[in-house]
């Protein structure tokens, strides 16, 4: 029966999981195909909204910045296009003189107008315009020194008394603008919502038509294009892009826009969003799919092997043929990794990931060498419970590894300290004590890995490991090699979805190897010999 039960919940999570994918799909359909307006256009009722673009007009593109976003204040024009074409795209870099106001930490607004050709955009009456920032407020990044150069202390100190907590303002130095380019007509009962705050329609003669379809893209401005606005800077440049947009992903990149303003919001820093930005902008729609299909897949096995982790754990009596150095050094890896995301101020999306992480390796290593902590009053006292003959032997395999191993990983991860400490930059010594230790981890971790491998190949099994959680894993990681390619992250992280597949597959090779021996004690401490203590029952 609990066997059952156990299956009954894999698969209602399974149910769940493709229930919530199928529904995703089908709401990206209704976001991505807008039905068109089929209705004859000899009906009275002008049922139809047909668009201004199919009359061919002349247009012009006109761009004012402004220290209020209503204009009150006066307006700059900064660039203009006469003749504009919405087929034809195009990049420009200007200067943009910044006012007083904006030196001294305070916003800028852009306006961007479509406008008939020889008419003032302040005048005409079938002019389209949008309203965005081109400035935004964020902590400054805190200077990075080097630790061991007298030369610059002078300076460091010079830039952290300048520095401050207080948020300043920052220049965007990028303008995208989209327009819709298609001759799409809408139909006036079945109008989409997200579109609609863009829609500027007019009667003209029968017909009712609608304004070019402009649209600012604000996801495409992301934190490594921010400039801090100096009280000193009166220019800085401001790269201007345009390009045509179909129907389908204008209304797509709308949905994200608003979820991404949501979350900033709720709190969510520019950092924080911009972490969300990257995966939209930095890939295509076909990549961006496909990211969302292997993320929802990721998330499944990363639930599952957590789960049957954790049961695994639980239930854990023997240490038999299992590397404790290896869950001892999980448990410091992970432990840095989450200081150093800390240290880097990383998104809470990654950083609360991984605190919970710490706090699960914590608790197998509790497991691992039976620690109990007694308490005495305030004072807390440990005990480590003892080891039996077959726990002793795998120890002793365990410890041979780990001295053949120290061999080549002490002076790799030595020397790679001090090449940073003399070379790179930090903000602290924490900092480059972290940034050391991490680099060790992701450079040099899987090698961790190879102590439980030479344990399987002494004792020649691999019945003591847990293999539902591992293949739960093993799935993720080659999932992770997707990722890779897909979504923007350091080399160093790169190459360690790369490494991880390779001790996999020895996993793998020695499951296959080692077939499983009934004699031999299992992942809970029992062999399949022993008799039951329980009551017989059907699976």
């Amino acid at each position: 029966m609990g066997l059952f039960q156990k299956t009954s919940f894999t698969t209602l999570v399974v149910g769940v999981f493709v229930v919530y994918v199928l529904h995703t799909c089908w709401v990206m359909y209704g976001i991505v195909y807008t039905k068109p307006c089929q209705r004859p256009r000899r009906d009275a009722g002008g049922g139809c909204i047909s668009p201004y673009l199919a009359e061919k007009p002349r247009l012009q593109l006109s761009i004012y910045t402004s220290v209020k976003p209503n204009a009150n204040g006066g307006h700059s024009l900064v660039f203009k296009v006469d003749d504009f074409d919405v087929h034809s795209r195009f990049e420009r870099t200007v200067n943009v003189s910044l006012p007083k106001k904006t030196r001294n930490n305070g916003t800028l607004y852009t306006m961007v107008f479509v406008h008939q050709a020889g008419v003032s955009p302040w005048q005409d009456s079938r002019q389209v315009h949008h309203v965005a920032q081109l400035t935004t407020y964020m902590l400054p990044k805190p200077p990075e020194v080097s630790l061991i150069s007298g030369e610059e202390e002078v300076r460091v100190t010079e830039a952290l008394v300048s520095a401050s907590d207080k948020p300043v303002s920052h220049w965007r130095s990028r303008l995208t603008l989209n327009v819709v380019s298609e001759d799409f007509t809408f139909d006036r009962e079945a109008l989409p919502s997200d579109v609609h705050r863009y829609l500027r329609v007019f009667q003209n003669g029968k017909k009712m038509m609608y304004l070019p379809l402009l649209f600012i893209d604000e996801l495409s401005n992301r934190v490594k294009d921010l400039m801090v606005c100096r009280a000193s800077t009166t220019e800085l440049p401001l790269t201007i892009s345009y390009d045509t947009i179909s129907l389908g992903k204008l209304r797509f990149w709308i949905h994200m826009q608003d979820a991404v303003y949501s979350l900033q919001q709720f709190g969510f820093t520019e950092k924080d969003a911009d972490e969300i930005k990257g995966i939209f902008v930095d890939t295509n729609l076909y990549f961006l799919a496909l990211t969302f299909f292997v993320a929802a897949f990721h998330l499944l096995f990363d639930f599952l092997a957590f789960k049957n982790d954790i049961s695994f754990w639980k239930k854990k009596k023997s240490m038999v043929g299992m590397s404790s150095k290896a869950v001892l050094w999980r448990c410091f890896s992970t432990i840095v990794i989450f200081l150093y995301l800390l240290d880097e101020q990383t998104s809470l999306l990654v950083l609360i990931p991984a605190g919970i992480g710490s706090v699960i390796e914590v608790w197998k290593v509790k497991k691992a060498f039976k620690i109990q902590m007694l308490w005495n009053g305030m004072k807390p006292s440990f005990l480590f419970g003892k080891l039996d003959e077959s726990e002793k032997r795998t120890e002793e395999y365990d410890t041979q590894a780990m001295k053949y191993l120290s061999y080549l990983l002490y002076p790799l991860c030595i020397g790679g300290a001090a090449y940073a400490l003399i070379y790179v930059k930090y903000k602290s010594w924490y900092s480059w004590l972290i940034n050391s230790f991490v680099n060790g981890v992701y450079a040099f971790g899987f090698l961790f890995m190879l102590p439980q491998l030479f344990v399987n190949y002494k004792l020649k099994s691999v019945a003591h490991l847990p293999w539902k959680a591992f293949m739960y894993k093993a799935f993720n990681t080659f999932i992770d090699d997707v990722f890779a390619f897909i979504i923007t992250m350091p080399t160093s992280h790169r190459l360690a979805c790369f490494r991880d597949d390779v001790v996999f597959l020895i996993y793998l090779y020695q499951r296959w190897l080692y077939p499983v021996d009934r004699s031999r004690v299992n992942e809970y401490g029992v062999s399949y010999d022993e008799k039951p203590t329980a009551k017989d029952h059907k699976d």
